[in-house]
């Protein structure tokens, strides 16, 4: 299973919010951040806190993508 954070990029853009504004918004740690750039797995709980800070919901910034998917993305 994996899953891509693409959509939080995109609406922080929207939002003319930086990283760092909503790693203070949100009250999370610079490696959870990490955690996210990466696309790897961070709990319900900072994904919860992330969609508060933004106003936001779930599918507005995560999205799952299947395993096929991403494994033809990295042979690219």
């Amino acid at each position: 299973m994996a899953v891509s954070y693409k959509r939080l990029w995109k609406l922080l853009i929207d939002k003319d919010m930086s990283q760092v504004e909503l790693m203070n918004a949100a009250g999370i740690a610079p490696n959870t951040m990490t955690k996210l750039r990466r696309d790897k797995d961070v709990t319900l709980g900072v994904l919860g806190k992330i969609c508060e800070a933004l106003g936001a919901d779930y599918g507005d910034i995560m999205e799952y993508v299947s395993d096929n998917k991403v494994m033809k993305e990295e042979e690219i």
